[in-house]
């Protein structure tokens, strides 16, 4: 099983991205992911459309977008026409979650949605053959570089085995505090998409810790 790695835009150093994103590339990533914060669903400010246009111009491996805002529907399509190939919001943040999916969905892009740490996983459940990414948060939402919460491998063992049913399951993503210690036990738990940032920006080191990240997933694939 071919695990995605998915270095985060939000821990690179943005004074040489284009070599970053470079390093990146050369280490064989395969896709980009940005974490975009509105200081109101997450207490912290990023990333706006602009910086999706620039990584876009830098690589054409695919870019994840991670709405950790309110309204994300206000905001979908300006990251969509910037060059977002997939667009994942919180289901804490929307009122319908299945109208919101359609109405990503019918801006061309894949979509996804996402859950907090302490948000229940049934909320997501109904939702898992109506996504192509279901992305964990690990951590709350709002700051790079926090502590892996060991209690999501639970939580992830559970969202994988109600995709396990479904005839096109969707990718199971994780995001916060990934490294290369719990990158195998996260493949093992059922997670196919790896979001890492420190452990792969360290150092501006990325090819090397693409690599690695890689090789921690293949341990238990």
């Amino acid at each position: 099983m071919h695990v995605i790695v998915a270095p985060s835009i939000l821990a690179a150093d943005l004074s040489c991205l284009s070599e970053e994103i470079a390093r990146a590339e050369e280490g064989g990533c395969d896709a980009f992911h940005l974490d975009i914060m509105d200081h109101h669903f997450v207490p912290n400010l990023s990333f706006g459309p602009a910086m999706v246009k620039t990584v876009r111009r830098l690589t054409r491996l695919p870019l994840g977008v991670h709405l950790m805002v309110d309204n994300p529907l206000d905001m979908a399509r300006a990251f969509a026409d910037a060059g977002g190939d997939s667009i994942i919001f919180h289901v804490e943040a929307v009122a319908d979650v299945s109208s919101t999916l359609e109405a990503i969905s019918r801006l061309g892009v894949k979509t996804g949605i996402s859950l907090k740490p302490d948000t229940p996983v049934s909320a997501v459940i109904p939702y898992l053959d109506a996504v192509d990414i279901l992305l964990a948060m690990t951590v709350f939402p709002g700051f790079g570089g926090q502590e892996f919460i060991e209690e999501s491998y639970v939580r992830i063992r559970e969202i994988a085995n109600a995709a396990s049913h479904l005839s096109s399951p969707p990718h199971i993503a994780v995001d916060g505090g990934v490294d290369f210690a719990n990158a195998p036990l996260l493949v093992e738990a059922g997670v196919t998409y790896l979001v890492a940032g420190t452990s792969i920006f360290r150092n501006h080191e990325a090819a090397r810790n693409v690599k690695r990240m890689r090789e921690a997933a293949e341990k238990r694939t």
